[in-house]
């Protein structure tokens, strides 16, 4: 009977010490006692994320951590990207991938181009209107996106490293072209047609934009801001070979015409600034 008691009470004891870790319990029965160690409870802890979604932002938060917490969270964070965003603009079609080092700031990597003339088809030099007839663009870019309110305002800046071959041809105002405000004779100057390269290798850019969410995952955007694409190199010829009439002056040779119109494209400041311009998508994982 006192085994029985002794072991019914002992019972007793553990299960409601259960809660303390490793301190030891005495039960005592008459002139006998025995000691008891508890053992300890195990506790469950659920691990917190390292990155988690702010719904208001539309970023993934703080990643700063496991980019410089060690080799493999470094490389699980490059191989997990924020985001990533199909876009078109005047810089052409593209996509780019996102990765956010917290819920301010992502890294951009993107490319845009492809045949712009679907998205522009003419502009304007001076009095002269030119007409693209092709333009193959390449634009890959490296960039930043700031979100200075951690809202849906952006901005953005960065690198391009443009590739763009424009073609273009001459429309005449009538039966003139007016180059420098003098006027030749558009019947005697033929088609004038040439060429657009833009000199720099390097371009830096910036946007300032919107990045609302439409979803826990998707959302659009917005952006408007320039690139500094430097001068371009510009070729022109005229289809006529004979001498063309020139309002208010001598006659001179289509060739001339040609290179003043060279010349007049080539210092056109809107391809030295390109305008940026799209707008686009966004998945977020």
């Amino acid at each position: 009977m006192k085994l029985v008691k002794l072991t019914a009470i002992s019972a007793a004891v553990l299960a409601s010490t259960a809660a303390l870790a490793a301190e030891p319990v005495v039960v005592v029965d008459g002139d006998e006692a025995a000691v008891y160690q508890a053992e300890p409870v195990a506790v469950a802890y659920e691990a917190q994320p390292a990155a988690q979604y702010n719904a208001d932002a539309g970023v993934v938060r703080n990643t700063t951590g496991a980019v410089v917490g060690g080799t493999k969270t470094f490389f699980n964070t490059a191989l997990n990207p924020a985001a990533v965003s199909a876009e078109i603009g005047t810089l052409g079609y593209g996509a780019n991938i996102a990765w956010a080092l917290n819920d301010r700031v992502e890294l951009q990597a993107g490319w845009a181009g492809g045949d712009v003339s679907d998205i522009k088809d003419n502009f304007d030099v001076n009095d002269i209107e030119y007409k693209i007839d092709d333009a193959d663009f390449s634009n890959p870019y490296l960039g930043v996106q700031v979100r200075p309110a951690a809202n849906w305002f952006t901005v953005g800046g960065g690198i391009i490293v443009p590739d763009n071959d424009i073609e273009v041809t001459a429309n005449a105002t009538g039966p003139n072209y007016r180059i420098n405000n003098i006027d030749y004779a558009s019947d005697d100057v033929g088609s004038l047609s040439g060429t657009v390269e833009h000199r720099n290798k390097l371009a830096p850019y910036l946007t300032v934009g919107f990045r609302p969410n439409i979803s826990d995952n998707w959302g659009v955007f917005g952006e408007v801001g320039a690139a500094y694409l430097g001068k371009t190199d510009a070729t022109v010829t005229a289809s006529g070979t004979g001498n063309v009439s020139v309002t208010g002056g001598p006659d001179v040779d289509a060739s001339v015409v040609a290179e003043r119109a060279q010349k007049e494209l080539e210092d056109k400041n809107w391809l030295e600034w390109m305008p940026i311009v799209k707008v686009g998508a966004t998945y977020r994982f």
